[in-house]
């Protein structure tokens, strides 16, 4: 763990502080501190890490009880995630706006507090003063600056916390901040990965005179919010959705579920691929603000000779009839859902010749850094062809991606319509 990646800061007091307790100098405690970093404790899951952590600074600190409360973004609020000799306030899942009380203040200041006062005047979770705990002391979680959480300790007795103590607590701070780091990485990724992977489609719906193949890549580092959709109503209609959500993680992988939820929900209203564009955009812009998402959204009803599509900021189909040069599929690109705009949609319509692809995919399929968007889609359309859809698709991940490993979410699915003298 680099210690670098939290600021040491200097040291505020709520009320005034003792005088050393006579347990050493700081370099012994630091070194006792040594016994954190011990290959025994590394190899524990994260949760049992956290709690054997907590025990390990007890018994150094001299303190009764000890926690950790992690920041929950969207809420503002601190949350007991791990505990020691209070194991209440994770059990019954405390929470403490960041600015309240004893752990609130040191989330907003990002300074080291020391109280030797516990009531509820001066912390607001009425479990700490109830425990009889008569003195605390916590630091700010960090990493890279960016706040993550609040570790405190506390003692039944009267014994202030010293300022050696403050210095001791901060090098725990330090480790429990990388530890929680790199398992929300872990998990968030995972838990991303997980979530995108069952929101594809189960199967590729079956209509007469089609077929139909898709690929998903997830990005090496980061999982995005990328999708595919494909399905049938019950009339037969034949939805295709391709689609985008700005950010990356965990978030951005669940505001695409809820926005294809809501997609295929619009679909049911028997409305054109425009108007389904415009309900999901005003429910986006009001449920889910600062969220912006490019969607291509296209039907087709049986027999299947015409495919009608809307764009939201996304990029078109790509094209490819039979003795005819590939080409992007023109229509009016609308803005991106989520910017609440007003103006109208439009759609446009492809012929489905026999014999011909389409071919729908989001940009991480196509650009790549210091080059023109133009010559990402140029490379795209020579690798599109009217060949069967499976033949297609692997045709195009094979020019485009071959053995390099994706910086970006990619999402491809494709559409042929058989030729007439097709067995």
């Amino acid at each position: 763990m680099n210690s670098s990646a939290v600021r040491r800061t200097p040291l505020r007091t709520a009320s005034a502080a003792g005088a050393p307790d006579g347990r050493g100098d700081v370099e012994e405690q630091l070194a006792n501190l040594q016994a954190l970093t011990d290959s025994t404790l590394t190899r524990l899951e994260f949760d049992s890490f956290l709690v054997e952590l907590l025990n390990r600074v007890r018994s150094i600190l001299g303190a009764d009880t000890a926690a950790v409360l992690l920041l929950e973004g969207r809420s503002r609020e601190l949350v007991a995630t791990a505990a020691c000799g209070i194991e209440e306030e994770v059990r019954q899942g405390v929470r403490i706006p960041v600015g309240s009380g004893f752990a609130g203040r040191i989330a907003a200041t990002r300074e080291p507090l020391r109280l030797d006062r516990v009531d509820h005047t001066t912390v607001v979770n009425p479990i700490l003063w109830e425990k009889g705990i008569k003195a605390m002391l916590g630091v700010p979680l960090l990493s890279a600056d960016k706040l993550i959480g609040v570790l405190h300790v506390g003692r039944l007795e009267h014994r202030p916390f010293t300022a050696q103590d403050v210095e001791l607590l901060q090098v725990v701070g330090e480790r429990v901040s990388g530890a929680t780091r790199e398992d929300g990485l872990a998990v968030e990724r995972a838990a991303a990965t997980l979530l995108e992977r069952s929101l594809l489609p189960a199967r590729l719906p079956s209509c007469d005179g089609l077929e139909f193949a898709a690929r998903y890549v997830p990005a090496e580092r980061e999982v995005g919010g990328d999708w595919y959709d494909l399905f049938t109503l019950p009339s037969g209609r034949l939805w295709i959705v391709v689609g985008d959500v700005a950010g990356k993680g965990l978030e951005a992988a669940v505001i695409m579920g809820r926005i294809r939820s809501a997609l295929r929900a619009y679909t049911l209203l028997d409305v054109q691929p425009e108007v389904v564009l415009e309900l999901v955009d005003r429910k986006v812009s009001h449920f889910e603000i600062g969220t912006f998402a490019t969607v291509m959204c296209a039907m087709s009803d049986p027999p299947y000779d015409t495919l009608t599509f809307a764009l939201a900021g996304h990029p078109p189909p790509i094209v490819a009839v039979p003795e005819e040069p590939t080409t992007l599929a023109t229509s009016e690109v609308g803005p991106p859902l989520g910017l609440g705009s007003i103006a109208d949609r439009s759609s446009a319509v492809i012929e489905l010749t026999p014999g011909s692809t389409v071919a729908f995919y989001t940009d991480g399929l196509f650009e790549r850094r210091g080059e023109s968007i133009d010559v990402g889609l140029r490379r795209l359309c020579e690798a599109v062809s009217h060949r069967p859809a499976g033949q297609v698709a692997h045709e195009v991940m094979q020019h485009l991606v071959g053995a390099t490993a994706p910086r970006d979410d990619i999402a491809l699915a494709v559409l042929h319509r058989a030729a007439d003298d097709h067995p």
